[in-house]
């Protein structure tokens, strides 16, 4: 367990310290606090086959700092549906959407007990004018994501619908695509799907996503770049389009990481007609 673990594993439930978390892992690849022993063994197995994971992690970070710097800036968003959040890092969606405009709506989805613990703490709001909120909800469930949403959020105004790393844990591709689908349907014009996956780019990613699923945690299913390029069906692509994350939009570097090296993942913007 690190210094600053989420939880005294006491005070938690057993399996919530013996069994990974996908939440803990990505944080310790983003080199956080919040993870246990179990996570770092998972994250430094996926590292053994896939050395890139951690620049993945950081670049990832940087795709959602620059997207949501677009939504709240360029594009006008004040709106924003975050679909499986993860432990609060260091920039999240509300902290950069808040910093552009201060009456931004952040509405965080998560299922993970220890990410909702954190999310109470930490997920708050930077300003007086915005607000900051937390649905607990599993992917798998978008009526229920959609139904409490609802109660922050005003549907007939644009909203930026986030799935970030998301949807390759649904395991079924077409499944995927529906859920996305069904969010969309609901939001109004001028919304905007915002989709990071990583993909199946060759033996080394194929191995370290079969040893993530072996170490316990949620398994992760690698997509085509073509098959991201179907979320977007019937929305109107923004430049640069599904593209390298490294490549959409590239500007400061943060976090560490550099726009150089690419590691499979991509990710696009598209907004609703």
């Amino acid at each position: 367990m690190s210094d600053d673990a989420p939880g005294d594993p006491a005070l938690l439930p057993a399996e919530l310290t013996r069994v990974p978390s996908s939440a803990r892992v990505w944080n310790y690849w983003l080199g956080g606090k919040d993870y246990y022993a179990v996570d770092r063994d998972a994250g430094d197995t996926v590292a053994a086959s896939y050395p890139q994971i951690v620049t993945l992690a950081r670049q990832s970070r940087q795709f959602l700092i620059r997207a949501v710097r677009t939504l709240a800036g360029e594009l006008g968003v004040r709106q924003f549906l975050d679909i499986g959040t993860g432990l609060p890092t260091m920039l999240n969606t509300h902290e950069v959407a808040q910093a552009i405009a201060p009456d931004c709506r952040v509405v965080y989805v998560d299922n993970d007990p220890i990410v909702l613990a954190h999310a109470r703490v930490l997920l708050a709001n930077t300003t007086a004018e915005g607000r900051t909120s937390y649905v607990d909800a599993d992917v798998h469930d978008p009526e229920r994501i959609l139904a409490e949403a609802r109660e922050i959020l005003d549907f007939d105004r644009p909203i930026a619908v986030m799935f970030l790393g998301m949807l390759g844990y649904v395991a079924d591709f077409d499944e995927a695509k529906s859920i996305a689908t069904r969010v969309m349907d609901e939001v109004a014009p001028g919304s905007y799907l915002l989709v990071r996956d990583n993909t199946d780019s060759g033996d080394g990613v194929r191995e370290a996503a079969d040893n993530y699923a072996k170490s316990g945690v949620d398994p992760y299913h690698l997509r085509t770049v073509a098959q991201l390029g179907e979320y977007f069906a019937g929305l109107d692509l923004v430049e640069p389009g599904v593209v390298p994350v490294e490549q959409w939009r590239p500007g400061a570097v943060e976090l560490g990481a550099t726009h150089a090296e690419h590691t499979g993942d991509h990710g696009g913007l598209g907004r609703k007609p």
